[in-house]
């Protein structure tokens, strides 16, 4: 074969490699409904009493709503309603305590998350020019990481226990 016809069936092949992806493709193209992502509901009840219905508020589940785990631990003999959100464990409560023992700032959740949202667009101004994918996260707050062998050879040099730290990359 001549090296003229052995390069153009070489491209050939690389250029019909690139043209069907759809095995690769792990995005379904259609836009059509996604028949997994649709959950039955349970059947809808009659109440007993029209007048005393409960007001509805917002953030709160429906009673039609699914709840797959409740409707297990009910089926296998167990108490549904503790897996509603009860506040902090019991176990924790001498940690909730020494954490708030000079007080709670109302609101903190709120402040945090604007402070956190304008340290990101400070610090991620040119975050959004790149040529390729990069972890953005890794590249706004490189500073604020620790590097855990360096803190752990500081306090063996210290003279401190230590846990074994995690194998350097």
């Amino acid at each position: 074969m001549r090296p003229a016809s052995s390069l153009i069936l070489i491209l050939a092949l690389g250029l019909s490699a690139c043209g069907d992806t759809t095995l690769r493709d792990l995005n379904d193209p259609a836009s059509g409904p996604e028949e997994f992502d649709i959950i039955p509901n349970k059947p809808l009840e009659t109440p007993d009493n029209y007048t005393a219905l409960p007001v509805p508020t917002p953030d709160q589940a429906n009673l039609a709503d699914a709840t797959p785990k409740k409707d297990a631990v009910a089926a296998l003999g167990g108490r549904p309603s503790l897996l509603d959100a009860q506040g902090p464990a019991r176990s924790d409560a001498a940690l909730v305590a020494s954490a708030s023992r000079f007080g709670v700032p109302a609101g903190v959740r709120e402040q945090t998350a604007v402070e956190d949202a304008e340290f990101r667009k400070r610090r991620g101004r040119f975050s959004n020019i790149r040529l390729f994918k990069t972890d953005r996260y890794g590249s706004v707050y490189k500073r604020q990481t620790l590097d855990a062998q360096k803190t752990v050879e500081t306090y063996r040099r210290a003279g401190r226990k230590t846990p074994t730290a995690p194998p350097a990359n």
